[in-house]
């Protein structure tokens, strides 16, 4: 396919600043990033389902995100939808920074007077999800991750029981011990492991391998999926930079929600963080998950003292405060000229914000796209 869409950005309110930041209860807090709205194409049971047109689009939305491709499938779908759908995941909160449930499309006002759109996509964004814990396996973080197993998975079991959990381990090297399971015992024995001390770590490796894990789980559209990273930051192995593991986790639709159990080191006479390997908070911040930055310096002499409870707590509160808006875009719409439309929160208590967007009741959408290839 010849000619695909060049940008779709993201349009806010002058001097809108939202920025990113760490989310415990020691720290600052700061946010950041789906069945369906209604399809404007009414299909049958029995005809179309061959003769709709693929589109290719190349989506870039603040942080890149990337159109969803069908032949995606959700068990309770009767027909399957070949096309292209541009899909973002957004978070709604009330005015007291609580999430927002049971919002339909009747909560939503679209503003299209260029008729830019045929359709809109609007699910709810965690009632499924895919959910991989990467565990660094270096050093003194075994004994934490360990201690921490039942919590991590208690976060998993609050999910549907369509959801899936995996586990992939890694120091040097990266292995996907769990591969993708609903069966929670399974997933218990990935948390059990010896510690790997004098070797080196490929954090960014690993995290490249942890989207490789997605590949081998059926497209459904409205199934969120996140990786949560545990680790200390440190690389000094990985041949893959953290920009490229970005770029493909925004492809995927994958977000990671960074779990930063620090090293202190000694300075001035004090204990100090640390500095993780540059690109590590980032993953969290730019493919729409979070960044937990956890403990102190008394918990790093008295590791047994660390509860990541209250981190998963923040984690779920977050994935059940996200929605999927998508939209179908019109044929007429792919001439290589800009066009604007914009979505709206009906209810006035309530705003949404899309990548680094900040929290607004109406956030506009800018489209420029080239025709649809002949071929």
């Amino acid at each position: 396919m010849a000619n695909c869409a060049r940008t779709l950005i993201g349009l806010k309110n002058p001097g809108l600043r939202h920025e990113f930041g760490q989310n415990h209860r020691h720290h600052n807090n700061c946010d950041t990033q789906h069945p369906a709205f209604w399809s404007f194409f009414h299909l049958t049971k029995r005809k179309l389902i061959s003769h709709v047109a693929l589109l290719c689009l190349l989506v870039c939305f603040c942080f890149s995100a990337q159109p969803v491709t069908a032949q995606e499938t959700e068990e309770d779908d009767v027909v399957r939808v070949n096309t292209d759908l541009l899909l973002f995941p957004i978070r709604i909160r009330d005015k007291k920074g609580r999430a927002v449930a049971g919002l339909t499309e009747q909560d939503l006002t679209l503003r299209d007077d260029e008729k830019v759109t045929t359709g809109v996509y609007f699910a709810p964004g965690a009632d499924r999800v895919a959910m991989l814990f990467a565990l660094d396996q270096s050093g003194s973080l075994q004994q934490i991750i360990n201690q921490q197993r039942d919590a991590a998975l208690a976060l998993f079991s609050r999910f549907s029981d369509r959801s899936s959990v995996a586990i992939l381990r890694f120091a040097e090297n990266a292995k996907l011990v769990v591969p993708f399971t609903k069966d929670t015992e399974n997933a218990r024995a990935g948390f059990r492991f010896r510690a790997a001390p004098n070797q080196r770590t490929a954090l960014f490796d690993a995290a490249a391998h942890s989207l490789e894990a997605f590949d081998d789980l059926e497209p459904v559209r409205a199934e969120r999926r996140i990786v949560v990273l545990i680790s200390d930051g440190l690389d000094n192995q990985s041949a893959i930079r953290p920009d490229s593991i970005i770029d493909v986790a925004l492809e995927k639709r994958v977000s990671f929600y960074v779990i930063h159990l620090p090293l202190f080191e000694p300075i001035d006479g004090r204990l100090e963080v640390r500095r993780p390997a540059k690109g590590f908070r980032e993953l969290a911040e730019k493919t729409g998950g979070k960044y937990f930055l956890v403990g102190d310096r008394k918990s790093a002499l008295m590791p047994r003292d660390i509860d990541l409870t209250p981190i998963f707590d923040a984690i779920e509160e977050d994935l059940k405060s996200q929605y999927l808006l998508g939209f179908y875009i019109a044929e007429s719409a792919r001439d290589n000229k800009r066009h604007v439309f914009s979505v709206s929160l009906k209810p006035e208590e309530i705003k949404y914000s899309v990548g680094r967007f900040g929290f607004e009741r109406t956030h506009k959408f800018m489209i420029n796209l080239a025709p649809t290839s002949t071929k």
